[in-house]
């Protein structure tokens, strides 16, 4: 049996909005500023945070999602990450105990933390309220013995007279006080309809951002303090994940030469899991980058593309002046290449999006809409397509605020079984086109497959 020690902390709140992202990637910069190197991973779908979490440690942010990758791959997948790193910050979602609907603690904050049996500091927003304080922590504290909320750091704290009465409060609590962070002007930190701007989109202004959360923990917390609860957690015995394909998988095979696989980045398609780029590189494909919004052609030698999430909506204009790369890409789905597209990737492959002509792959027209659309999927492939063979299932999650006309193609990508029933999505040639953003290490074989049709 395999065992792995991990100094490591969960960053959780009661709720959102108490300062989890600000306390967690300060922590995570203020411990890199100290010499230690970081890994940063992050509880549920969510690719934003990730962004800044990469900006202060330097290196990849991780999503840890019990329901897209199952229960059984959070450990695993948090020891790859981790591997080499002398202490883990994981920022929680949502409330502690808030996980998918409906589905009791799945995908919580709180299962994440048993499944990896961390201690966990719970980020209070204390700006109005004094001796409650210690109401609320112990109610956490104690609502499922499993979880060890072993701290508390108080945010938005008022004056030295508020941190005093917060603090005896606190003492007939039981749990520890790890900081106090005073209440300040906010950090320049701008958001939109689907939450923070992501790193890419404001490089100077994130980097700003990063190092007034660290001044704020290191100024308000006790980082040796941290450091020594993270070093309380105990050794891990799971087996690191590996990317590498199932020996015994159809797909795992195809020695011969590597495909260029082209993977859509730059600003308007920020969102990426790490894991994937990492299991198209095992399965033997060349990852290269390429930028919709100023990249006039696809890299050379392109296979395949993969375009993710983001926020195209914002750059309209631009990815529908890049004409040359619109034809690009249209050219390559004529050839009927496979072409993996997800949310943002959707729209672009749409005729239109805001009435801006996009690559024309679908005969369909997407726009901004005042619905916001959000939550977890359980889907099931309706044909064979670059990603899925018919019937396969997996699970997803959805978070947009724009619309598709038609919805589905005469194929469609997948049908919804949960939590309600209708087909999405487009399959045609070698496209595969949905809203559905998934998470290819808890769906074994998916990128195997594109690279072996990429390929052929």
């Amino acid at each position: 049996m395999v065992s792995t020690h991990v100094p490591r902390l969960v960053i959780a709140a009661p709720a959102s909005g108490s300062g989890k992202t600000t306390v967690a990637t300060g922590l995570m910069r203020a411990f890199a500023d100290a010499g230690l190197a970081v890994s940063p991973h992050k509880v549920g779908p969510d690719y934003i945070d990730p962004g800044y979490h990469a900006l202060a440690t330097g290196r990849p942010g991780r999503n840890l999602d019990a329901y897209m990758c199952g229960p059984e791959r959070v450990a695993p997948l948090f020891l790859h990450g981790a591997a080499g790193c002398d202490v883990a910050v994981v920022e929680g979602v949502m409330g502690l105990y808030d996980g998918a609907a409906g589905q009791g603690e799945l995908a919580s904050t709180a299962h994440v933390a048993k499944l990896l049996r961390a201690p966990v500091v719970l980020v209070v927003d204390a700006s109005s309220q004094s001796r409650s304080v210690a109401a609320l922590v112990h109610g956490f504290a104690s609502w499922d013995p499993e979880v060890r909320v072993a701290g508390v750091i108080l945010n938005k704290v008022g004056s030295d007279r508020h941190e005093a009465l917060l603090r005896e409060a606190l003492e007939e609590s039981g749990v520890a006080v790890l900081g106090a962070v005073r209440r300040a002007g906010q950090v320049h930190t701008p958001s939109r309809h689907l939450g923070l701007v992501p790193v890419a989109e404001r490089r100077a202004d994130a980097v700003e951002a990063v190092a007034e959360f660290a001044a704020r923990v290191r100024q308000g917390c006790d980082l040796k303090a941290l450091l020594a609860l993270a070093h309380s957690a105990p050794p891990l015995t799971e087996e690191p994940w590996d990317p590498s394909p199932d020996p015994r998988s159809s797909n795992a095979g195809g020695a011969g030469y590597a495909p260029v696989i082209a993977v859509a980045g730059g600003p308007a398609f920020t969102f990426s899991y790490a894991e994937h780029a990492e299991l198209l590189t095992a399965a033997g494909a060349e990852v290269v980058t390429f930028d919709p919004l100023h990249d006039e052609a696809l890299p050379e030698g392109t296979s395949g593309i993969v375009i993710g999430g983001g926020f195209p909506e914002m750059y309209a204009a631009e990815l529908s002046a890049n004409e040359p790369l619109r034809t690009a890409v249209a050219e390559l789905a004529r050839s009927r290449a496979p072409i993996a597209a997800e949310c943002a990737g959707l729209l672009y492959l749409a005729r239109t999006l805001d009435d801006k002509p996009m690559c024309g792959v679908l005969d369909a027209d997407a726009r901004m809409s005042e619905r916001l659309t959000l939550g977890y999927r359980d889907a099931v492939a309706i044909a064979d397509n670059p990603l899925a063979a018919a019937g396969t299932r997996v699970r997803g999650h959805e978070f947009h605020r724009t619309v598709i006309e038609p919805a589905a193609g005469a194929t469609p990508a997948w049908g919804f079984t949960h939590p309600r029933r209708q087909v999405e999505g487009f399959v045609q040639g070698g496209v595969h086109a949905s809203y559905l953003h998934t998470h290819w290490a808890g769906a074994p074989g998916t990128a195997s497959r594109l690279v072996a049709r990429a390929r052929r």
